[in-house]
């Protein structure tokens, strides 16, 4: 009997305790971003490392909180009669300012270090260096030039409250099909941002891609973007980062923070191509 009680009690205390709604998308929204956050009633050391396990079910609220100031200047731009080139331009500029380019990074780290190494150790050695190189540039410059377009596609398609929905609706999904990737795959290193956070369960993961579908699938139906592109687009940008989680398995063994990054810039790249493509087939 007191062995049960003891065996409940340890099970109890590795249990990850769930801060609340409200201090779980604070704290994802700072963990994400560069956007101010206050201190709310109940958080603990706001300079702390994240537990992940739990935290990212609001992941899909911090998204569109972070993703709000970009979709604004896509409503603002489209409004005020700017081309589609230069409010795809002006809305990745607010990610950027928002986000500290955090996923971008990842994105051209990922690419530095999975093409420019010839082992696993060397390819990890890569992605730490701070530097620069061919195919992170390239991969960063495809990857601004894609969605800057897609956005400018969206927007000549429809019209700036649908440039503006697209913006808020991929950036839960983008996000979360990093963490599903987190949730998924083995780590790559024993240290590092995506080992410190901890993993997320299958179960956490799933539900902040249940809370994701749900929110931009009301975005779209609000902004009538059809629900078609935004499945498929769903649908490419879980293939994408299925892909890329295979690449990095059989070339790190796993993932790491800076894959992470660059499964959100795969995914958020699909979602407005999905979304591009059938206005476009609509429109014929």
């Amino acid at each position: 009997m007191a062995e049960a009680e003891t065996s409940s009690e340890a099970t109890a205390a590795e249990r990850p305790a769930w801060p609340g709604w409200a201090i779980a998308t604070a704290i994802c929204i700072r963990f994400y971003s560069r956007l101010p956050v206050p201190r709310l009633p109940g958080e603990g050391d706001l300079h702390g490392v994240p537990d992940f396990r739990t935290v990212p079910r609001a992941l899909p609220f911090a998204a569109l909180i972070i993703a709000l100031p970009a979709a604004l200047v896509a409503l603002a731009a489209g409004l005020a009669g700017l081309s589609g080139t230069a409010t795809g331009a002006l809305v990745l500029a607010a990610l950027a300012l928002s986000t500290g380019a955090f996923h971008e990074d990842g994105l051209a780290d990922s690419a530095d270090g999975l093409f420019g190494g010839h082992t696993p150790e060397r390819r990890l050695e890569i992605m730490k260096d701070s530097r620069i190189g061919s195919y992170g540039t390239m991969a960063l410059g495809l990857s601004l030039l894609l969605r800057a377009s897609l956005i400018a596609t969206i927007l000549d398609r429809s019209n700036a409250w649908g440039a503006a929905a697209a913006v808020l609706a991929a950036a839960p999904w983008s996000r979360a099909e990093g963490l599903l990737l987190l949730a998924t795959q083995p780590p790559a290193r024993s240290i590092g941002a995506a080992a410190a956070v901890g993993r997320p369960g299958l179960a956490t993961a799933r539900i902040a891609l249940a809370l994701s579908l749900v929110l931009a699938a009301g975005l779209c139906l609000a902004a009538h973007l059809p629900l078609a592109g935004l499945l498929l687009g769903f649908a490419l940008a879980h293939g994408a980062a299925a892909a890329l989680a295979r690449l990095a398995r059989r070339l790190i063994g796993g993932q790491t923070g800076d894959i992470l990054g660059a499964a959100q810039q795969f995914a958020e790249i699909a979602v407005y191509l999905g979304l591009a493509l059938t206005l476009g087939w609509a429109g014929r």
